[in-house]
């Protein structure tokens, strides 16, 4: 971690109310803007769709440049997380609290929060539609909606959560159960899954597998455990340096990988996994588990599906360089909900808002966007509970490292980076504006090295 949402990128939560928490949601505003039902007024120069990390990240930069009361941002969720912190949630290692804080809190001071729903979007009229038919016209437009979760085209998901054994570190509503899974296992087959869909943050499905074996390693249980990833891939990662020493991980640790392989059904009540074989359609094969941790098939969000900014699969049709809509040059597009050949998390979302920062104040001064998003992403591969692999790559799958070291080694420093330095960035640098992703600093690095 779209997903930074990630993070994540832009982390919206559309929750259903299969498994709602009563207790989670009741962190309030801190009151330091409007926070209406519905919009305060119908026009905005900056209208952003979306508060997860690439909305509010971008929010707080376009206030900077058009002033108070002009950037409005429509968000429902009363909450807004941290969710590349869920890996160490589900493992234990962080606390569900520390990833939370009202939206009130990170939306910038002067932003307008529309607390409501996108149901439509007009670009050809230069306005969008929100629930109880309001409509909201734009001079700019931020499309920042992040990435839907779909648990339900798993048959027996999301009603098999209430059985134990089974977690998934993608929803709030399920972190937990993965963490408990993890302590309560006993012996058998532990399954940890990825699905046949673009995910937010690719590296998180195996990161929670690895922080299993070391607990169990720990606590004894590992001789008792035959730990399977499987995958829908047929690789294990998608950039050959870090994918090499995965492998190297994987056979360390005695893991089996099954690749082409996508759950398709959980009989929770009998502990099955249901998988099918890629290869070959139509054959599926049953594993009894001992735990089972679902990574869920994901899409982008409904309004953006047939919506005239999107592509012919549903994600926001942008340049791949500057990040401005390929047919509306008045629209932009961040993070997950794009449709940019990269891995989607928070990482990527730090380093597109930077460049999206350029083209936006190019754009206004009817200047064609000159600054390249080159597809910087990071995935801070977790293999233990004080190891992290930090994975930086670019559009081509060829690592972009930031420090003058190799990066494809396990290291104690990296872990802390991940568990400890970038929720403080994440918080109080790319929430406001004021962190562009890594590049400067990996430019400073290597110079010194000349």
């Amino acid at each position: 971690m779209s997903a930074v949402g990630v993070v994540s990128s832009c982390y919206c939560l559309r929750p259903g109310v299969w498994l709602l928490k009563s207790g989670m949601q009741k962190m309030s505003s801190f009151g330091l803007h409007t926070a209406a039902r519905c919009a305060a007024k119908d026009y905005y120069e900056v209208l952003v769709l979306g508060g997860g990390t690439g909305g509010i990240a971008m929010s707080a930069r376009m206030k900077r440049k058009v002033g108070a009361g002009n950037v409005a941002v429509v968000e429902p969720s009363k909450t807004h997380y941290y969710q590349p912190l869920w890996t160490l949630v589900g493992g234990g290692a962080k606390q569900l609290v520390a990833s939370a804080r009202p939206t009130g809190s990170v939306m910038p001071k002067g932003v307008e929060w529309i607390k409501s729903r996108v149901t439509a979007l007009d670009p050809d009229k230069n306005c969008v539609w929100l629930e109880n038919d309001i409509k909201i016209s734009y001079k700019y437009l931020i499309i920042a909606l992040g990435i839907s979760l779909h648990y339900e085209k798993i048959k027996g998901l999301p009603e098999g959560f209430d059985h134990p054994k089974i977690g998934s570190n993608y929803s709030v509503h399920t972190v937990e159960k993965t963490w408990k899974a993890i302590q309560d296992f006993k012996e058998g087959n532990a399954i940890f899954t990825f699905p046949n869909t673009p995910v937010k943050c690719a590296g998180a499905p195996q990161k929670i597998m690895y922080l299993s074996d070391a607990y169990w390693r720990k606590t004894g249980k590992r001789s008792k455990a035959n730990i399977m990833f499987n995958t829908s891939l047929g690789a294990i990662f998608a950039v050959k340096k870090y994918a090499d020493a995965l492998l190297e991980v994987i056979k360390e640790r005695n893991i089996a990988v099954n690749y082409k392989h996508n759950l398709v059904e959980v009989r929770a009540d009998r502990q099955e996994a249901v998988f099918e074989n890629l290869d070959k359609p139509g054959e599926i094969e049953v594993h009894q588990y001992g735990m089972l941790h679902v990574t869920p098939p994901m899409g982008p969000p409904a309004v953006l599906i047939n919506s005239p900014v999107s592509d012919a699969t549903g994600w926001v049709d942008v340049d791949k360089e500057t990040l401005q809509h390929k047919k509306y040059p008045n629209v932009f597009g961040i993070g997950d909900c794009t449709n940019l050949p990269t891995s989607k998390t928070a990482a990527a979302v730090a380093a597109q808002s930077g460049v999206l920062d350029k083209t936006i104040s190019l754009v206004m001064k009817n200047q064609l966007p000159a600054k390249k998003y080159d597809g910087y992403t990071s995935c801070p591969l977790v293999t233990g509970y004080n190891k992290v692999i930090l994975a930086e790559f670019d559009y081509n799958a060829q690592p972009l490292e930031t420090f003058p070291i190799d990066q494809s080694k396990e290291r104690v420093t990296m872990y802390h980076m991940k568990a400890d330095m970038m929720p403080l960035l994440y918080w109080n640098a790319l929430l406001k504006g004021y962190w562009g992703g890594p590049a400067p600093f990996r430019k400073l690095m290597h110079l010194g090295l000349k």
